[in-house]
């Protein structure tokens, strides 16, 4: 019998049963991968890694994303970690700016589900990093 977990999926926009699977079904060409854990959409064929270097290694690492939201999530991180990683401020607290210029309680990366959400965190995060 398969696990599956209830994970938004920003591809089908809602809640899906996910699937459980490993990085040879997800990234075939990647046989470095092909040992980690993935919860993937069969609806939509979207999937998310997770924290699999933690006690709970199947625990997903947020929302399922769409290959667009993947790669914008991908360059908010270029545009966030080299603020936090300087010394200027603390990731913890970077991420606590962010949210409170978006208007949520809590931010992360990972929790991202539309591009345009995605748009207005990029477009936040560079001008905190203009002013920190």
């Amino acid at each position: 019998m398969s696990k599956t977990k209830t994970i938004f999926c920003c591809g089908c926009q809602r809640d899906v049963e996910a699937r459980l699977t490993s990085g040879r079904e997800t990234y075939s060409h990647r046989r470095d991968l092909h040992e980690l854990p993935f919860w993937k959409c069969d609806g939509c064929g979207n999937f998310v890694g997770c924290h699999h270097k933690t006690k709970n290694r199947t625990r997903p690492l947020g929302v399922i994303p769409t290959p667009g939201i993947k790669a914008m999530r991908s360059e908010i991180h270029c545009v966030i970690d080299p603020i936090w990683k300087s010394g200027r401020v603390g990731r913890r607290e970077l991420y606590g700016m962010i949210a409170h210029l978006i208007g949520v309680n809590e931010y992360h990366t990972a929790d991202i589900r539309t591009v345009e959400q995605a748009r207005e965190v990029k477009r936040v995060a560079k001008e905190l990093g203009a002013t920190i």
